[in-house]
């Protein structure tokens, strides 16, 4: 993979994120480093372990196809026939990204999706004061931009990864074109943005009529425990991925308040931290606090 500095004129036709080229073959790769400055590679290029799977820079294993991946799941794209997935496998560019990467931003013109394969993504929204909000933390086997993408109506919201990630991405263009020779997957599309919608509903209703930052703090983690499978163990443990800060973001209060909330949490022993994880001790206490209202 190539790391552009400035936009090219290759990646202006393809309609590329800024950052990055898909993955080509090894001669094409080499030839592209030996003519770019060195200067301006910022990346080299991915090396192929002798009979093994293509790793990146970033220590990800990169899945180059979807017709052979072994992570294929019940996924909008993962699960589709065989002559569409095909079809798919044609139109899409795959790349890894670091951590800290921008996919989009809010109000930019819809290049296209952004499938995730690995790792995660921080979805936000800004007021013109500065002030941020994070409104999903999206996972392997979502779609970015897929509403936008279809209505050609400028992204909701900003992209950044959280972590190292593989993406598939798809021009719009394609994408549109790709939707129109395939009527199921045009029904899968349609069901995925009615499943959004609701989902959308449930957290505004979740975040929206609680009454105090201590129960959407529960909320939170109780939800976060039950989408990595914790949920049903006796001390579920949630990973941290976000800052408190980030935290702040998503159930909207401040820093402070989160850091406050977290160490009365550990007083009354009803978390427990260890090193980056948070253990939930008492998961009945933690529901009465999100059930508080």
């Amino acid at each position: 993979m190539i790391f552009i500095t400035e936009e090219s004129q290759a990646s202006k036709e393809l309609k590329l994120p800024l950052g990055w080229v898909p993955f080509c073959d090894a001669s094409h790769m080499a030839a592209c480093l030996k003519a770019q400055p060195t200067a301006a590679r910022g990346l080299t290029l991915n090396e192929r372990q002798e009979g093994g799977p293509m790793i990146s820079p970033y220590g990800l294993e990169i899945v180059e196809s979807c017709l052979t991946c072994k992570f294929r799941a019940d996924r909008i794209f993962c699960d589709l026939p065989p002559a569409a997935l095909q079809a798919f496998e044609e139109i899409k560019y795959t790349t890894a990204y670091p951590e800290g990467a921008v996919l989009f931003v809010e109000k930019q013109a819809p290049r296209g999706i952004f499938v995730i394969c690995k790792g995660s993504v921080k979805m936000s929204v800004s007021a013109p004061n500065g002030k941020t909000m994070i409104v999903k933390i999206a996972d392997a086997g979502e779609v970015l931009g897929l509403s936008a993408t279809v209505s050609g109506r400028p992204y909701e919201v900003t992209a950044e990864t959280i972590d190292p990630c593989q993406i598939n991405f798809v021009k719009r263009e394609d994408f549109l074109r790709f939707l129109k020779n395939d009527v199921q997957v045009c029904f899968k599309v349609a069901e995925h943005l009615s499943e959004k919608y609701h989902t959308v509903c449930n957290e505004i209703r979740c975040l929206g009529l609680s009454h105090s930052a201590a129960e959407k703090l529960a909320k939170l983690l109780l939800e976060w425990s039950t989408k990595n499978g914790e949920g049903s163990k006796p001390e579920p443990r949630v990973k941290l991925r976000l800052t408190h800060e980030e935290i702040a973001q998503m159930i909207g209060t401040s820093r402070e308040t989160v850091t406050r909330l977290l160490a009365d949490l550990k007083k009354h022993q009803i978390l427990n931290t260890r090193g980056s994880t948070l253990v939930i001790r008492n998961q009945a206490a933690l529901r009465e606090l999100a059930n508080n209202n």
